[in-house]
């Protein structure tokens, strides 16, 4: 299965608020909800699918990083939202540099950005700490970032990651940590889904 390239707030409205995937939120709902008995399968469904929306993911490559996941020492849960969270594309959006992964993840397959001087263009790039990110010296690649960079970044800016904005640079200063995850999900909950799928 591809990419998800479909109508973004079809998604937010079923899974809830998905800041990676799309801005905008959606009208409340103006019809009754029935009544009806959630299974345990379907809620995990639903963690699992929030996780691979917000990070713009294929279910390939987030079923790769869940069997990274299981072999790492630590919590299997945290190490997952470690992993994705030290993606380039979620990187870029976390520091205010696109105003979503999508927007990060052009960002990066059109050269723009540097990892340590070097030209990146994988948006899956892992990246570590003291990584410096920043964009090409053309007035092109600074353009595009510019607009996304004046404006405070989608919410408070992790203690993980520190910005420069006049100089259009982002530091990494550590690997993430749980509560500065920038989505609300239970990561049990897809790592579950996993180990009943296998």
């Amino acid at each position: 299965m591809s990419r998800y390239r479909g109508p973004r707030l079809k998604k937010i409205r079923r899974l809830g608020t998905l800041p990676g995937l799309a801005r905008k939120r959606p009208r409340s709902r103006r019809y009754i909800l029935r009544s009806e008995k959630i299974s345990q399968y379907r809620i995990r469904l639903e963690e699992k699918q929030k996780l691979r929306f917000h990070f713009g993911l294929t279910e390939r490559q987030l079923l790769k990083y869940v069997h990274i996941a299981i072999k790492a020492k630590g919590s299997t849960g945290q190490v997952l939202l470690q992993l994705l969270e030290m993606r380039l594309d979620n990187i870029l959006f976390r520091l205010g540099m696109a105003s979503t992964v999508p927007g990060a993840r052009q960002l990066v397959n059109h050269r723009h950005i540097l990892v340590n001087g070097r030209i990146v263009d994988i948006p899956s790039y892992r990246c570590k700490p003291r990584d410096i990110i920043t964009t090409k010296d053309k007035e092109r690649s600074k353009a595009l970032i510019k607009k996304y960079i004046i404006a405070p970044p989608h919410g408070e800016l992790p203690t993980h990651l520190t910005i420069d904005p006049l100089q259009y640079k982002g530091f990494i200063n550590q690997i993430i940590d749980k509560k500065w995850v920038g989505l609300k999900i239970n990561e049990l909950l897809v790592v579950e889904y996993y180990s009943r799928k296998t």
